[in-house]
């Protein structure tokens, strides 16, 4: 077997895996027990799982959620969507509002606020899609007026007020559904992962979204839709932003405009940078992506537990984020796949001379 294919240094995985494994190790050393997992009793005495591995990956469920449809943004329009958590709070508080219309919060009237915040949101997104794919804005600045406006309307739609909700399937949303000790928030990442899974799988979204990255004259050429890809793309992230956004008011209850998923979309790019996907566009993986949400989340929980301030977290991530994309960048790759080359090379002619 060629060794060049045991270890490819191209690889869009081998970033996020080795962040990943850094930390886990750095970990391991530091705290054998960080990674343990326990059962605990909550206040209503339903047993549930507890420790800094459920912590990782509960707290990252809104990040890898928007990394998803980040990720598809940045393939399609070879930039990046910087409103995603301000439209997450424009869907929170649609939701709250909806909740609010009525005298108490029945699963129905949970459905359809999760609806009309998912119709929002989407509309959102299709403003943003619009002003990229059809007037041809980059999508930095496109998404920048949403970025700039969009807690304000948050604001505007509850009139100001910071409401609360409170109700057994708000706390289920947000916390634990009683019986099953897995926190939601895991349980619905799962069930998004496995709804793209299968988009990729019996469409050609994935195919479609790639070519218009790479090459937007030739996809046109082969009767892909360029317009409506990337129309598609702001449109599904719009999605996301409100399933965050909802998974973010029923973790705390209530819809605070100014602090609901505050600068997340600064993470989200980071995920998708990790992930090994070109800021650029084109070639996508979504694996990657979520794998880079997680080292985020298992970074930001590692400072945490080292007792770091937490107005120290940031510089502490942005040193560590630093290194991890210096790494990844193509001319440390390059450099990095000539030295392994060597190597082979010098053990395929040691093995040559012995066998001589």
């Amino acid at each position: 077997m060629n060794k060049k294919k045991l270890f490819a240094f191209n690889s869009q995985l081998l970033i996020p895996v080795i962040a990943i494994v850094i930390l886990v190790i750095f970990n391991l050393f530091r705290d054998p027990s960080f990674f343990s997992v326990s059962i605990a009793s909550n206040n209503n005495g339903d047993p549930v799982l507890q420790g800094n591995l459920i912590s990782i990956l509960n707290g990252a469920s809104e990040l890898v959620i928007l990394a998803m449809g980040m990720t598809l943004v940045t393939a399609a329009c070879g930039g990046q969507d910087i409103s995603v958590g301000a439209l997450s709070a424009i869907a929170g508080s649609v939701f709250v509002k909806v909740l609010k219309s009525g005298g108490s919060i029945s699963p129905g009237l949970v459905i359809g606020g999760f609806l009309c915040c998912c119709i929002v949101a989407m509309i959102f997104g299709a403003f943003n899609g619009t002003l990229v794919s059809v007037f041809g804005i980059q999508p930095m600045i496109a998404t920048l007026i949403l970025f700039t406006c969009g807690r304000s309307i948050a604001y505007w739609i509850n009139g100001g007020a910071t409401p609360t909700v409170t109700s057994p399937v708000i706390t289920a949303i947000g916390g634990f559904i009683p019986g099953i000790p897995v926190p939601t928030p895991i349980l619905i990442v799962i069930l998004a992962a496995c709804l793209f899974a299968l988009l990729f799988r019996f469409t050609t979204l994935g195919l479609y979204i790639q070519s218009v990255g790479i090459n937007q004259a030739a996809s046109r050429l082969n009767g892909i839709h360029n317009v409506g890809i990337k129309l598609l793309s702001f449109i599904i992230l719009g999605a996301c932003c409100a399933v965050s956004g909802v998974i973010g008011v029923s973790r705390l209850g209530l819809i605070n405009h100014e602090t609901l998923l505050l600068n997340i979309e600064m993470d989200a790019i980071l995920a998708v940078a990790i992930g090994g996907n070109s800021l650029g566009g084109g070639r996508f993986n979504m694996i990657g992506s979520v794998i880079g949400a997680y080292a985020i989340q298992m970074l930001t929980i590692t400072l945490y537990a080292m007792k770091v301030p937490s107005t120290d977290v940031k510089a502490y991530k942005a040193v560590v984020i630093i290194l991890l994309v210096v790494i990844g960048s193509p001319v440390v790759k390059e450099a990095a796949g000539r030295f392994w080359k060597k190597i082979s090379e010098k053990g395929t002619a040691g093995t040559g001379k012995e066998a001589a």
